[in-house]
């Protein structure tokens, strides 16, 4: 079983860490968020098809409304909001930022209704974290970076880790079908049709050339589909019942530092002093905040 584990936690770590360059490489050629629905829509199909045919129910019409506001959140505000910002962004600063997450869950959580408050440690890790997100970002004079980040690509990122936030803690106490894979096949499906209508609505397709799509890009799309999506989903779904949370929860650590190595060997993408003094940073305080035990309102 160890072995499984560490497999599985293997896969996990290479191919959720390997998404942010596969869509870099996707949208090269594919509008982002058109990549992003058709990705998620044939992911969500396959998924729900094959959990229908293992025996899951069909979600309900009240859980087809959770994973419609789930799926809106986190694959168009999350996924959608992370392919849009690539256009400008390098990969592996993007994976970087959205490795923040666990510290806007924190907030998230805290102000929710009779939510759970963070303690002094986890305030002090979330001040450190967010000075690591400041180095990374900050005026040029300030992280001693040789390029300039685009403030919009940055802020599109920062608000993909706010509504992947939201959309997670409302998934706590949302009516969700009871097996994962079909949940996470519902939030696909319903994820896309938002990610559709944002293609539709800012006039992605306007000037796309469906002829000019590179070879390159549609192997990247069809990379997050069945690696991405479906090997990725699978293995956590896996890990989540055979693992301790503990130690899955070590992906979050692991993926962003995958992320920029592979930017850096496979997009040239530049590995500055300043990226891996906030690397050390942001991991080491989502690490530190993981550790504290926050204490319930009452």
């Amino acid at each position: 079983m160890k072995t499984k584990v560490w497999l599985a936690l293997l896969a996990l770590y290479i191919v959720w860490g390997s998404t942010y360059l596969g869509i870099k490489v996707a949208i090269e050629t594919i509008p982002p968020f058109l990549h992003a629905g058709i990705r998620f829509l044939i992911s969500g199909i396959i998924l729900v098809v094959w959990q229908r045919a293992a025996g899951q129910q069909m979600p309900t019409r009240k859980q087809w409304i959770s994973t419609a506001i789930i799926g809106t959140l986190l694959l168009l505000g999350g996924n959608g909001l992370v392919a849009w910002a690539e256009q400008f962004i390098p990969s592996g600063v993007a994976a970087l930022i959205i490795g923040s997450m666990p510290m806007f869950l924190v907030i998230t959580e805290a102000l929710r209704p009779n939510g759970l408050k963070p303690n002094w440690q986890a305030i002090v890790g979330l001040l450190v974290g967010f000075a690591g997100i400041f180095i990374l970002v900050g005026p040029a004079e300030i992280s001693g970076s040789a390029s300039k980040l685009n403030p919009f690509g940055v802020a599109a990122l920062l608000f993909a880790c706010l509504f992947w936030s939201i959309g997670s803690v409302y998934s706590k106490s949302a009516d969700l079908p009871k097996s994962s894979l079909m949940t996470t096949g519902a939030q696909m499906l319903m994820g896309s049709i938002g990610l559709f209508i944002v293609s539709l609505v800012t006039g992605e397709l306007s000037n796309w050339d469906p002829a000019g799509v590179s070879m390159r890009s549609i192997y990247g799309l069809l990379y997050l589909i069945f690696v991405g999506s479906l090997i990725g989903f699978a293995s956590f779904g896996w890990l989540l019942q055979n693992a301790p949370i503990s130690l899955v929860a070590t992906y979050a650590y692991v993926n962003p530092i995958v992320a920029v190595l592979l930017g850096s060997w496979l997009a040239a993408e530049p590995l500055e002093p300043h990226i891996w003094l906030a690397t050390a940073i942001i991991i080491g305080s989502v690490i530190f905040i993981n550790m504290t035990k926050p204490k319930a309102a009452h």
